[in-house]
Formats: C-alpha cells, structure tokens, sequence
C-alpha cells in the first residue's frame, strides 16, 4: 500500500495481518506487537472485574481486548482498547458483526513496555474527542493508574488506591493492587 493511502474501517474489517494488532488512525494503519504475558493477565483481571460486577446488574456490556470501535468517519478511525463497558441503553442492539459505530462509555488501556506517552494520549484523546466518559490508564510496571474523564478533569490512582467506576459504573471500585 503506498504510504499516502488511506483504508476505510470496512477495509480494516478485511484485512488480515496475522500475529498483530491493528487500528486505523485517521486513514492511516497502525501496526503493533500483541501485548506480553503481564498486559494480558492485568487486562483479564480487569475485565474480570467489570464483568462481575456489571452482569449480575444488567448494566451493560463488557467488551474484551481490541474490540474495534469507529470512532470517526472521512478519514475513520478504528481504535480498540483492552477493555470497554457500553451502557445496556446504549448498546447495540442487535450487535454488530463487524466495528461498533459507537464510543464506549469506559475505555480501559493497559500499557506495554513499549508503548510510547505520546501515543498512549493521543488515543485517549481520541476516546474522549468521540464521546468516551471515562478512561482508565493502568500503568502494570508502575502499578499505578490514570484517570481521563470527559469532562477534561484527570486523576492519578497510586498503587494503593482503587479504580472507581464514578458516574458510568456508579458503586464499582477495584483495588488496584488486586488487578496488578
């Protein structure tokens, strides 16, 4: 592909690049490593967490690792976290086979070794650009976390405090030190 083509989500939905996470960034492919053995174990035990909590509630729906999600159109941008809740009102129904055209209400990025700031905050921008309410950066090899809400306010969570669920998952907390 040259390098001054763009894809479209539906051209992303096609592509096959084995071993290997893609996204879509303004037209532009975006190439990563799978995560290593600790990102997927703390994306888990996250997931874990929200799922146990949001099922027994009917809240919602919890989305696993890179689940894509159009997040802008003419250039699309297809981003995928390591773990998403959507409200149960504003779910798709039925769900879509391919990208949802929807931001989910908590985006949740678990950084690698090599994941680079710049990066990380240029994608949390896009979560919260296309409507995201809450985004969690959890932080494995620090074991801390960071708080990104829509409403441009942030926060940081030490290792000793606990992930909230504030107004998108009202009464939901998990102590950091039992996801890391």
């Amino acid at each position: 592909m040259p390098s001054d083509a763009t894809l479209t989500a539906d051209e992303l939905l096609q592509l096959n690049i084995p071993d290997r996470r893609t996204e879509l960034v303004r037209g532009r492919l975006v190439v990563r490593e799978p995560g290593g053995y600790r990102h997927g174990e703390v994306t888990a035990a996250i997931a874990h967490a929200l799922v146990a909590y949001v099922r027994p509630r009917d809240l919602g729906r919890v989305l696993g690792a890179e689940t894509g999600f159009v997040l802008a159109t003419d250039p699309d941008t297809v981003r995928a976290p390591d773990a998403a809740f959507i409200r149960r009102e504003r779910a798709p129904d039925p769900p879509p086979a391919g990208y949802a055209d929807i931001a989910p209400d908590l985006a949740i990025e678990v950084l690698s070794p090599g994941d680079r700031p710049a990066e990380v905050l240029a994608k949390v921008a896009d979560w919260l650009s296309a409507g995201t309410t809450l985004v969690w950066v959890v932080n494995p090899g620090r074991r801390e976390a960071r708080v990104y809400r829509g409403d441009g306010t942030e926060a940081m969570v030490a290792p000793d405090g606990a992930l909230d669920g504030e107004d998108v998952l009202p009464g939901f907390t998990a102590p950091l030190a039992l996801l890391l």
